[in-house]
């Protein structure tokens, strides 16, 4: 942080309450300390009282003027976000904008207060526990984590309608109390839930760290909380019941605890440590024009994942070798305002022509249309009845050949300016890679009778994401150019688990003996046939994982811009004659506190930087 020294100089006492620590999920990394600024449930104090006749269409008329306020609320966040903002924020605001324009919401509590004169707030919870209740009922993971959307979208609701007579109010809500005028403290915010939108909100402020009741480090704020490098602990159920409006906190991200009231001595030792970390950082960023070589001199190839064109600023800033991942999916969720739509052949060109010529000649992987579960889109049915199974991905795009074409189109053409690859989704069977390969051939014959140019040689590759994949991966090799991991779906896969779900979340296991296995089994496979193999899920990023996969023989990882330093470095410690051996003993165990363990300590290896 900027201002760390101009805080040092002077370190405030605790408060003289009893000091204790709370622990919580990993979601972050990093330290911050802070006071408190409590954001409790909104519904927590909602009034109940019936309505006079007389004046129930002027309480309706209220709730459509807090769900309007709220209509633009979202519109203006979507106009003012920052260039750096992570990009799925984008869709997390259309998603909200679609459940707030939805019936369930802009009209069946219009209708409660109508039918039993309930006042407004008390109209919306009726409406929201309502339909909590069908979604719990819901056996499918994925469609039962949607209804945290709903309730934040209510949240939003529920405080337009408490401030509806004072902006300056609704303001107090979001806006930290005035520090001490001798003391520049950073805020943390305490909540129940953190929505991805408000966390960007809160940092443009002088919050410094999140900690939420719920929430684990899969969810999607905890992503967004990584992606802005911001302290953050979620999953501590009784935060806001234990801590108070001012109470001192430190955030120790790394080992997942806060520190509640610590004693003056104890903030002392943790100002000290937090500006040792952000030391740390400053000396990472030096890293970034360091050649990617362990210490043995293999090199490592460290890349980025990307969403839209204008990230490959950070990409090249964070020294990245080139774009591992390239979610196209993205350029199809549409302009605020807009509903979710198909980009025109040209539009997409030049989206990935942008992309391309911004990399100065570094390679580009574009995958293909990744949609039908998480990121649903407008061109056809998905009333599937389990998304993440259905007809999503590479098989929605086989299902509908037209506007494939029209990506595969966009992208060769834009492979004419550099180094393109593409890379297909959710491949399983062998009838799924032929039937691709035939549509590309198809789409350069297109293009050469339309004297349009393109790389002929382009690479074509898979992501290997679904444990038949891995069972499978002779077929892949044998008819494609490249591989790539996607860690999120394969433990969600091999596992059973949406890491989404904040009840089964703590069993999503990265470290799970299954999930080494398969993992070790395609980067063995892929070396011994020639075949490049990367990482681009989330474990790619996590430097926890870097020295065993590493040793597992992965030399090409993909991840956020801002996690390729942190992951530069570990790979600059790493000796592979050391790693080798001893990862391949952990891949011989099967108990995870013994795995745990082991990993642990090839951490701890001595490496020339140490």
């Amino acid at each position: 942080m900027a201002n760390s020294e101009k805080r040092n100089k002077q370190v405030p006492l605790a408060k003289t309450m009893a000091s204790f620590a709370l622990q919580g999920n990993p979601v972050s990394r990093g330290i911050t300390i802070g006071r408190a600024h409590l954001i409790p449930r909104a519904a927590l104090d909602v009034p109940h009282y019936l309505v006079p006749q007389e004046k129930v269409e002027q309480e309706v008329q209220r709730l459509e003027r807090a769900i309007g306020r709220v209509h633009q609320e979202l519109a203006d966040i979507w106009a003012t976000l920052p260039n750096d903002a992570p990009v799925e924020l984008g869709a997390f605001l259309d998603v909200h904008e679609l459940i707030l324009s939805d019936a369930m919401i802009a009209e069946a509590p219009l209708n409660i207060i109508r039918l039993r004169r309930y006042n407004a707030e008390w109209a919306l919870l009726t409406q929201i526990e309502a339909l909590s209740a069908q979604f719990d009922a819901i056996e499918d993971a994925y469609l039962r984590t949607r209804k945290a959307d709903i309730v934040q979208v209510s949240e939003r609701i529920m405080k337009s309608l408490q401030h509806e007579n004072s902006t300056r109010e609704k303001e107090k809500t979001m806006t930290p109390p005035a520090p001490a005028e001798d003391v520049a403290t950073d805020m943390i915010v305490v909540a129940y839930d953190i929505s991805p939108t408000d966390m960007l909100q809160f940092r443009d402020k002088v919050f410094s760290g999140f900690i939420s009741e719920i929430g684990g480090k899969n969810s999607h704020a905890a992503i967004v909380a990584r992606s802005i490098d911001t302290p953050a602990v979620f999953g501590l159920p009784i935060a806001l019941s234990l801590i108070e409006k001012e109470d001192w906190l430190i955030i120790v991200a790394d080992t997942c605890t806060v520190i509640v009231n610590p004693t003056g001595v104890v903030l002392e030792q943790y100002r000290i440590r937090q500006l040792a970390w952000e030391r740390s950082q400053k000396r990472l960023r030096r890293l970034r024009k360091t050649p990617s070589r362990t210490i043995d001199g293999t090199p490592v190839s460290l890349m980025a994942n990307i969403e839209f064109p204008d990230d490959c600023a950070a990409a090249l800033e964070n020294g990245a070798s080139g774009i591992g991942l390239f979610r196209s999916e993205f350029l199809f969720l549409g302009k605020k305002g807009d509903k979710w739509q198909i980009p025109l052949e040209d539009e997409q060109f030049e989206a990935y022509k942008r992309t391309v010529m911004l990399m100065r000649g570094r390679p580009v992987t574009i995958r293909t249309l990744d949609i039908g579960a998480d990121k649903p889109i407008g061109v056809s049915d998905f009333s599937a009845i389990n998304p993440a199974l259905g007809k999503r991905a590479i098989r929605l795009c086989l299902a509908e050949p037209d506007f494939f074409m029209t990506q595969l189109r966009a992208i060769l053409r834009a492979s004419a300016f550099g180094q393109v690859k593409i890379l297909i989704p959710m491949l399983v069977h062998a009838s799924e890679i032929d039937q691709t390969l035939s549509l590309i051939a198809r789409a350069k014959a297109q293009l050469h009778a339309e004297h349009k140019k393109y790389d002929d040689t382009v690479p074509v590759g898979a992501m290997i994401e679904v444990p038949a994949a891995i069972m499978g991966i002779s077929m892949f090799t044998r008819r494609l150019d490249f591989l790539s991991i996607g860690t999120n779906d394969l433990i969600q896969y091999a596992l059973a688990i949406d890491r989404v779900d904040p009840e089964v979340a703590h069993l999503y296991d990265p470290l799970h003996p299954a999930i080494l296995s398969m993992l070790s089994i395609a980067i063995r496979h892929a070396e011994k046939k020639g075949t490049s193999i990367s990482v681009c899920g989330e474990i790619a990023g996590d430097t926890a994982m870097t020295r065993l996969l590493l040793g597992m023989g992965l030399r090409e990882f993909s991840m956020h811009s801002t996690q390729i330093l942190n992951v530069k470095q570990e790979v600059l410690n790493a000796d592979l004659e050391q790693l080798t051996p001893q990862v391949q003993k952990i891949l011989r165990l099967s108990e995870p506190d013994a795995i745990s363990k082991a990993v642990q300590k090839i951490r701890q290896l001595p490496s020339a930087l140490s």
